[in-house]
């Protein structure tokens, strides 16, 4: 199979990081959202990302201009089956990631690649509500994705080897990323590690063994971390991360995924990390530390 158009529906940070990352692979991209405000400021902010790697000459104003032609808004969901491969990159609830499938099961073809990008839900239940759930996958992107060269492939329990071995292909040959073949379990293998140490932090804050910006420290001097953990909950949203535990902790049952409820305040007040512009630490409206 030829990948030349990828759809991604949801304009999130993940959704803006995946279709900048295509569109900077040469692919045709076909970005959706619920409502023409979301869809015009998920484009806002990719344009920022970029004007932000130009003031770092890591880009050119050419190669600017060349990234934004390849990515196209939808007008509707209907414009998914002109892909060869969509990719769903909306909030981690499982009833809206179904619908969007079940819309998906109506548009596309039977040869056409539906994947996920969720961290902690289940594959092969979001691939029930298809007809094809032999062609459902999941395929979870880290944040920063352009900086990011880790794909991790998940099977759900009717991936066909069809599906996984294009994909794995499409990851490794058309967006030059390391993958990983991961067998459906929540939280696969990053979400779950970085989780926990996230959430041991988080424990460590709130008994006041250290201050924020010390834990941090501790991490990015002593164990080479380019962000401390608290930052990465602040970068990941700590409605995210949240939502990660929450779910890793209703699936495995284990204390250990139990959030901090340090978090849980942090959230209910709005302080979803850099994305509001105040979590653990302070950040302005490009998303940068202050």
């Amino acid at each position: 199979m030829m990948f030349r158009t990828i759809g991604v529906i949801g304009g999130g940070t993940m959704g803006q990081g995946i279709s900048e990352m295509l569109a900077a692979r040469g692919l045709d991209v076909i970005l959706a959202e619920k409502t023409t405000e979301k869809l015009d400021r998920a484009f806002e902010l990719i344009m920022v990302s970029l004007d932000k790697q130009i003031e770092r000459w890591a880009l050119t104003e050419a190669e600017k201009k060349s990234i934004l032609s390849k990515i196209k808004r939808a007008n509707s969901i209907q414009d998914m089956a002109s892909c060869e491969l969509v990719i769903e990159t909306i909030s981690e609830d499982l009833n809206a990631k179904k619908h969007v499938f079940f819309q998906l099961n109506q548009i596309c073809s039977p040869q056409i690649i539906l994947a996920t990008n969720t961290s902690t839900l289940s594959v092969t239940e979001i691939a029930a509500i298809t007809t094809h759930p032999e062609r459902v996958i999941g395929l979870h992107f880290l944040h920063p994705v352009a900086k990011v060269n880790l794909v991790e492939i998940v099977r759900a329990m009717k991936t066909s080897d069809e599906t996984y071995n294009l994909t794995r292909q499409f990851v490794d040959d058309v967006l030059t990323k390391k993958s990983i073949k991961v067998n459906e379990s929540p939280g696969y293998i990053t979400t779950r590690l970085i989780c926990t140490l996230i959430n041991e932090a988080l424990h460590t804050l709130s008994e006041g063994v250290a201050s924020a910006e010390d834990i941090d420290q501790a991490m990015r001097i002593g164990y080479d971390f380019k962000h401390g953990p608290l930052e990465m909950c602040d970068r990941f949203g700590l409605d995210a991360v949240l939502a990660a535990l929450e779910g890793m902790f209703r699936e495995y049952g284990d204390i250990k995924y139990r959030p901090s409820y340090l978090l849980k305040q942090m959230v209910r007040a709005g302080h979803l990390g850099a994305k509001t512009g105040e979590g653990f630490f302070r950040y302005d409206k490009d998303g940068d530390r202050l």
